[in-house]
């Protein structure tokens, strides 16, 4: 019997995903759509699997892994998403998931992804693992932050110059909490967990100089 914590926003998917792993025979220990709170609750309840979405409301699945890392969380991840970005999938899997399986896989891929994490060992769908793949072969001139809109790159290059939430809101007429979201936002699209990775990228996108920072 395999105690679980479940992190994911959306109410629904908690109430069948608790009913799924209820029914192969393990425990669901507690379960949060914030990942503030779901920190201090694996440090309280020190479950063995923890099954975590990447994109939740406005916060990033990534900020509760970059915590986790940073505090040597013994509990063992695995991403549960609709993410199929390969540079997420990279991500995670340097951020210390053992496993990244996609909400559109069949049930059995998600079984063999807990044995495998109960086990210290790594799972990675067919699909997934092509991702990884990819994420590894992807060209590096090309330009993940192609995409962003110029607002986006904005509070991306101020972010990585450190100013904080409250300096970029002042300057840009947004509220400290807009801009938080913003952030969140920006880092699950971009497949980064913490600010130090959003400046590596930022300096590799050639977003801004290294040498100015």
């Amino acid at each position: 019997m395999t105690q679980v914590y479940l992190v994911d926003d959306h109410q629904i998917m908690r109430e069948g995903l608790r009913a799924l792993l209820q029914a192969w025979g393990h425990t669901i220990v507690g379960e949060s759509a914030d990942p503030t709170q779901a920190l201090a609750d694996i440090q309280r309840l020190k479950p063995e699997i923890l099954l975590l979405d990447l994109n939740l409301e406005g916060r990033s699945g990534f900020e509760l892994l970059a915590e986790m890392q940073r505090r040597h969380v013994a509990t063992r991840c695995i991403v549960l998403t609709m993410s199929a970005q390969p540079r997420n999938v990279a991500e995670a899997l340097r951020m210390g998931a053992l496993g990244y399986v996609l909400k559109g896989s069949a049930g059995s891929e998600l079984a063999k992804a807990i044995e495998a994490a109960v086990q210290g060992k790594r799972h990675l769908g067919a699909d997934v693992a092509d991702l990884a793949v990819q994420s590894f072969t992807h060209h590096e001139d090309a330009d993940p932050l192609a995409t962003l809109s110029p607002r986006e790159r904005q509070i991306i290059e101020m972010v990585v110059r450190g100013r904080s939430s409250a300096e970029i809101g002042t300057e840009l007429h947004l509220s400290p909490k807009t801009v938080a979201t913003y952030r969140s936002r920006l880092m699950a699209k971009l497949g980064v967990g913490d600010v130090p990775g959003l400046v590596r990228l930022a300096i590799r996108c050639k977003l801004v100089d290294d040498g100015t920072l």
